[in-house]
């Protein structure tokens, strides 16, 4: 029953992004979510632990839009793991558009997003955004 308790999660977490509600996914993500986001951009990296991956990624990466929308197109589920083809809908906050195209290899662990690796187009997100300046209170 995993599988189907996992699809339905995913479900809901897109239901909110395509609309620009992140609370599902936030809500899903155990304490321990670990997000890798391939490539060699300054974005690119290995965010571990929940209050990093808010912290370090999500703020500074929203802070960025004006407005973001991600919608799922298919979904690949096996028990604790998960594949998610979907698209970025949004609008940077100088004017520029951020449409990305994304797969999600998501894995679950007692009902929990526990991590997530994330492969997109690295050149529009550095046409898009810029780099990214780490800080230590990003």
């Amino acid at each position: 029953m995993a599988g189907a308790d996992n699809r339905a999660a995913l479900e809901a977490i897109f239901e909110g992004l395509a609309v620009g509600d992140g609370r599902a996914f936030v809500e899903a993500m155990a304490d321990d979510f670990t997000w890798i986001m391939i490539g060699s951009t300054d974005w690119s990296g290995v965010y571990r632990g929940k209050a990093a991956v808010r912290g370090e990624l999500l703020r500074p990466l929203m802070a960025r839009f004006k407005s973001y929308r991600n919608t799922a197109q298919r979904f690949i589920v096996e028990g604790d793991w998960a594949a998610v083809q979907c698209t970025g809908d949004a609008e940077t906050t100088d004017g520029k558009r951020y449409d990305n195209t994304y797969c999600w290899v998501v894995k679950f662990h007692d009902g929990q997003l526990v991590e997530l690796t994330e492969y997109m187009d690295t050149r529009l997100v550095i046409e898009a955004l810029g780099p990214f300046e780490r800080t230590a209170t990003a």
